[in-house]
């Protein structure tokens, strides 16, 4: 890696290794922008969106890499820039508090946070054909605008359910004691590929499944009000004489 600093002075910068390793978040502009300078002399179109994904903006078309060839010459050259990359899993479907702190919680272990989102028709498999809530075009949205995630990927039905991880082969993998992804054999197998391999509880009592529970009830409420207000009253008689009111 060829510093600002060895171009004007001859030598080497003494804060090589050292500088280019703290965590974005911690607030060092011209450490992101310094990054995005000596990665411009490398081939390729990644430099600008490196720039983009650093930034404090959505830039939903440079975080969003659903082309996992691309995503991982990204990765490789955020690597190479010093950057500990930490990649999680999920449906993201009615995004809440939960979610958002898990994020926040997964980013700690690491500087550049990649979610991993399911697609509808993987989710569709996984979670039964009511799912997901909110359609994939929309989740992706929604996490771009989230300031802990930095990079979106998309996980497809025809993929297998560890193409991603080994893709990008993180610094650390973050997973929920609530998925069924993860048992003792397929950690075994992803350590191969990950620095580290990280579980975290669940960061809230809410969660999707809850939510679209108490939703379900309420409608089914809502809807058998408005059965009893159309019934008759020789209908709604019986009913009760059933229930022995």
């Amino acid at each position: 890696m060829i510093s600002l600093y060895k171009v004007c002075t001859g030598a080497p910068c003494p804060w090589v290794g050292t500088f280019h390793r703290l965590p974005y978040r911690v607030g060092a502009p011209f450490a992101k922008r310094s990054s995005a300078c000596f990665h411009s002399g490398m081939k390729g179109p990644t430099p600008i969106k490196i720039k983009h994904i650093l930034s404090p903006g959505s830039n939903l078309k440079d975080r969003f890499i659903p082309d996992f060839g691309e995503l991982k010459r990204v990765v490789e050259d955020l690597k190479r820039m010093g950057y500990r990359i930490v990649l999680t899993q999920g449906v993201y479907d009615m995004i809440h508090e939960g979610h958002a702190r898990y994020l926040e919680a997964a980013l700690s272990y690491g500087d550049i946070l990649i979610v991993g989102i399911d697609s509808d028709e993987l989710t569709k498999q996984r979670k039964g054909p009511s799912r997901p809530i909110v359609p994939q075009k929309e989740r992706v949205n929604m996490l771009a605008h989230l300031r802990h995630v930095s990079i979106i990927a998309m996980r497809e039905a025809n993929q297998s359910m560890g193409k991603l991880i080994e893709t990008v082969r993180p610094d650390v993998l973050v997973t929920s004691t609530s998925t069924s992804d993860f048992g003792k054999k397929e950690i075994a197998i992803y350590k191969k590929v990950c620095g580290k391999i990280v579980t975290l509880p669940p960061q809230a009592s809410t969660t999707t499944t809850g939510r679209i529970r108490l939703l379900t009830i309420a409608g089914a409420e809502d809807f058998a009000r408005e059965v009893m207000r159309g019934m008759p009253d020789t209908v709604k008689h019986a009913l009760k004489k059933i229930k022995g009111e």
